[in-house]
C-alpha cells in the first residue's frame, strides 16, 4: 500500500496545500494503522479493509491514547479513504461506518493578568537574546498567535506604524491581527539591537575578507524572506526554541500550571473575554473556522465568575444557621 500512501501525500501537500506539519501529521496517523494491520492482518489487499479492521485498530488505542487523539487518528484514516475512492480504487469508505470518540471536555490552560506581567519582565537585560525573548513574549500574549504562526512571520508581516500584522494561519489563511503598544515597543527594541549587530558583523566580514571593487560582497538578506524572529546563528527560529525558553521563563511564575506558548494565546483570549471583547471579535484574531471553538472561552470565564461569586457572594454558602 506504499504507493497509494505516497500519493496520498502528494494529494494533501498539492491539493489540499496543507502545510507540512499537517501532512507529516496525517501521515503519521495512516502509518500507524498500516503497522497495525502488518501484524493483524499481513496480507491485507486496500480493498479488503473492511469496518471490524478500522474498528480494531480504533479499539486497541483506547489503553494509550486520549480521546482527542483517537478522533484525529480516525479522521485520518476516513480521509485517506476518502482519497482512494475519490480516485477509483474504493466504493465505499469503512472508516465511516466507525463512530468517532466524543473528545473529553477540557477547558485552556491561561494564566493570571499578574502571572502575565510579571512573565513579560522576566527576560532582563539588553541582549540580543534578551530583547528577542521579551519581543517573542509581548507578541504571543498580544497576538494570541499559535507558535507556528509566530515563527512563521517575516519582515514583511509586520507594520509598527500601524500597529498590526499580517499571519498565515492552519491552510494558509490570512488575517490581520492587532499590535498592543508595549508588544510594539519590544519588537522595535529587538530590531534596532538586531541591526545595530548586523552592521558591525558586515563591517568584520568586509576588514577581514580581500575583495576587488569590481566584485563587492553581497551582505543584503531579501525583505521577503527575512525572518521577523531570528536564532543567535541568524536562521529562522524553530517552535521547539520557542517552547523551551516559554518553559523556562515561566518556572515559578504559574503556580505549578504547565504554561506553554499556547497557554499565552488561551491567556490572550480569555483576558479579552473577560475585559468585554466580542466573541465575533476573537474569534477573528484567533484565526478560528468555527464560533463554537471561540465559545469555549465562556465556559472558562462563566467558571471563573462561580468561583468569584461562591467566595464573595454572602448569600452563595450556608453560613450554618
Amino acid at each position: 500500500m506504499k504507493e497509494f500512501f505516497a500519493m496520498f501525500e502528494e494529494y494533501l501537500e498539492l491539493e489540499k496545500n496543507l502545510s507540512p506539519h499537517t501532512v507529516k501529521a496525517y501521515m503519521s496517523d495512516i502509518r500507524q494503522f498500516e503497522s497495525f494491520l502488518a501484524v493483524k492482518r499481513p496480507d491485507v489487499e486496500i480493498g479488503e479493509i473492511d469496518h471490524l479492521a478500522v474498528r480494531g485498530y480504533i479499539g486497541s488505542l483506547y489503553k494509550k491514547e486520549k480521546k482527542s487523539s483517537i478522533g484525529r487518528k480516525l479522521a485520518s484514516i476516513r480521509s485517506f479513504f476518502d482519497y482512494m475512492i475519490k480516485k477509483g480504487y474504493l466504493e465505499n469508505n469503512p472508516a465511516r461506518m466507525v463512530s468517532i470518540p466524543k473528545p473529553e471536555k477540557v477547558l485552556p490552560s491561561f494564566i493570571s493578568v499578574d502571572e502575565a506581567f510579571a512573565l513579560m519582565d522576566k527576560p532582563k537585560g539588553l541582549s540580543l537574546k534578551s530583547l528577542r525573548d521579551r519581543a517573542i513574549l509581548e507578541t504571543l500574549y498580544s497576538c494570541g498567535l499559535r507558535v507556528s504562526e509566530l515563527v512563521g512571520l517575516d519582515m514583511d508581516n509586520i507594520n509598527l506604524r500601524d500597529s498590526i500584522l499580517r499571519v498565515i494561519g492552519k491552510g494558509n489563511k490570512e488575517r490581520i491581527v492587532p499590535i498592543g503598544e508595549k508588544a510594539v515597543k519590544a519588537i522595535e527594541e529587538y530590531l534596532e539591537i538586531r541591526r545595530q549587530k548586523s552592521e558591525v558583523t558586515k563591517m568584520r566580514i568586509l576588514e577581514d575578507t580581500n575583495f576587488s571593487a569590481s566584485q563587492p560582497l553581497n551582505l543584503s538578506t531579501s525583505k521577503n524572506v527575512e525572518p521577523l524572529f531570528i536564532n543567535l546563528r541568524g536562521g529562522r527560529l524553530t517552535q521547539r526554541s520557542v517552547e523551551r525558553f516559554v518553559k523556562k521563563y515561566t518556572a515559578g511564575i504559574a503556580s505549578g500550571k504547565r504554561v506553554t506558548p499556547h497557554s499565552l494565546r488561551h491567556t490572550f483570549a480569555t483576558h479579552l473575554l473577560d475585559n468585554g471583547a466580542d466573541l465575533r471579535g476573537i474569534q477573528e484574531m484567533l484565526g478560528h473556522a468555527s464560533l463554537s471553538t471561540t465559545q469555549k472561552y465562556t465556559h472558562l470565564s462563566m467558571e471563573r465568575l462561580m468561583d468569584v461569586y461562591d467566595r464573595a457572594h454572602p448569600k452563595a454558602k450556608s453560613s450554618g444557621r
